[in-house]
């Protein structure tokens, strides 16, 4: 069981006769975690937060990444994400399990499968050189079950291109705006929008950006309401905060 629907469907069976409450506390009892020796693998994180755990590839071999990803898979785990995956370690990794990968945010999904598209999220960046920050956070949300619209290179130096794309932002329930330089995008969009604004520094930029440093402080201080920011280039966090506050009850 990889997220809450699947132990719903479990207490459902018990309630409708078709499982017993043993053989359901016996289902329960095995879920967990499973201790590999060199991870411990989460079961439960899809019960209690909604979504299975994610593999952080980078630092892990690729033997390492295909044990964590292939016990996920065993336990009926679907589109287990695995983040910040080189080339390399993809193409072993693929040897042994299902995986698609996509080069630019070296991002990977062992065990495709269907998806959900509820509500409706932005990914939205300042220009072409943020697409591996953006990219990360867009199939991030995607692949945890929500509908995205990328735009992109749409940063402030020509602002015409931002403001002929309005009708996708104000339809959003959210929007990631991931830039470098300056990072002035997230306060533009969150000056137009009605929904929460995720900024997403990028380490895009000259000298005195200082790795994207420039761009989180700009952000950071942001006069536009209902901008929140996450770490430099972590385009991860933000699309899997934006799937929890696009999915959040009450408004899907």
């Amino acid at each position: 069981m990889d997220n809450r629907h699947d132990i719903l469907q479990l207490l459902r069976q018990v309630a409708d006769g078709s499982s017993t409450p043993e053989e359901a506390l016996s289902r329960l009892k095995r879920e967990p975690f499973e201790d590999l020796g060199y991870a411990k693998v989460d079961f439960h994180r899809g019960i209690r937060q909604g979504a299975a755990e994610v593999i952080y590839g980078a630092g892990k071999t690729p033997e390492q990444i295909a044990g964590i990803a292939g016990a996920m898979g065993e336990r009926g785990c679907k589109n287990v994400l695995i983040t910040r995956i080189a080339p390399e370690a993809a193409d072993l990794v693929a040897q042994s399990l299902p995986l698609d990968y996509y080069p630019i945010p070296r991002l990977a999904v062992a065990f495709p499968g269907e998806r959900r598209t509820l509500g409706h999220i932005v990914v939205a960046t300042g220009g072409t050189s943020d697409m591996p920050v953006a990219e990360e956070a867009a199939l991030t949300a995607e692949v945890l079950g929500n509908r995205v619209t990328r735009l992109y290179d749409v940063g402030v130096a020509g602002l015409h291109r931002l403001l002929a794309s309005l009708e996708p932002l104000m339809d959003a329930r959210c929007v990631v705006a991931a830039a470098g330089m300056e990072g002035a995008l997230a306060s533009v969009i969150g000056g137009l929008v009605d929904c929460p604004v995720i900024a997403v520094p990028t380490s895009v930029g000259y000298g005195a950006s200082f790795g994207g440093l420039s761009a989180l402080l700009a952000m950071l201080n942001s006069c536009a309401s209902g901008c929140s920011v996450v770490n430099i280039d972590n385009g991860f966090g933000a699309g899997y905060l934006a799937s929890m506050i696009n999915q959040m009850e009450g408004i899907v």
